[in-house]
């Protein structure tokens, strides 16, 4: 069975907090505003392992692009976002894009140039299933390597980020939370 765009869609907002984030953030004003990765196919995989659809989740993650690249603006808008999903008691990483080559060696030890889009930054992403994001003003999926792996649980390095020392671990800790994933070795 192959999973199609529509069950896709319809599977993340039987998490109430990606149906809440799908819902109102819009209003936040952010240009190519998605939400991404983890909240999204993890609870595919909770679906599928029959879990709670929010279970084992650590966070919700959100990127936008501004080419304003200043901490004090992006701040602003985690403030804002802070303030407009309050509520909903789970941590909510928002974070311009246009900005990630500034903190990114720093955290990974690496340097990275800089992302054109919010786009870039989800087909950056560590595992190729896990590139998936929906654009907030449209529910329009973006998920540059299909929607296959992540339904089959299937975790292959991304060539775009082929980083073999940040890849093992992280898929190490997927397959420690869903014991059905398969690690393909590059």
């Amino acid at each position: 069975m192959s999973l199609t765009t529509n069950q896709f869609l319809s599977l993340v907002r039987t998490n109430p907090v990606n149906a809440a984030l799908l819902e109102r953030l819009p209003e936040l004003g952010l240009d190519q505003c998605y939400l991404v990765a983890g909240c999204l196919f993890q609870t595919v995989w909770n679906q599928r392992s029959g879990k709670a659809p929010g279970a084992d989740i650590h966070d919700y993650d959100v990127f936008y692009f501004d080419t304003d690249v200043s901490w004090e603006a992006e701040d602003a808008v985690i403030r804002r976002a802070a303030t407009l999903f309050g509520d909903l008691d789970v941590e909510i990483e928002i974070r311009n894009q246009a900005r990630v080559h500034l903190w990114y060696e720093q955290r990974f030890g690496r340097p990275r140039p800089p992302l054109t889009s919010s786009r870039d930054g989800i087909g950056g992403f560590l595992v190729e299933c896990t590139c998936v994001g929906i654009e907030a003003a449209t529910g329009r999926l973006h998920a540059p390597h299909g929607l296959d792996d992540l339904w089959h649980g299937i975790l292959r390095i991304n060539p775009a980020n082929p980083e073999l020392d940040l890849f093992t671990p992280k898929a190490a800790s997927y397959q420690a939370r869903w014991p059905w994933l398969t690690i393909v070795a590059p």
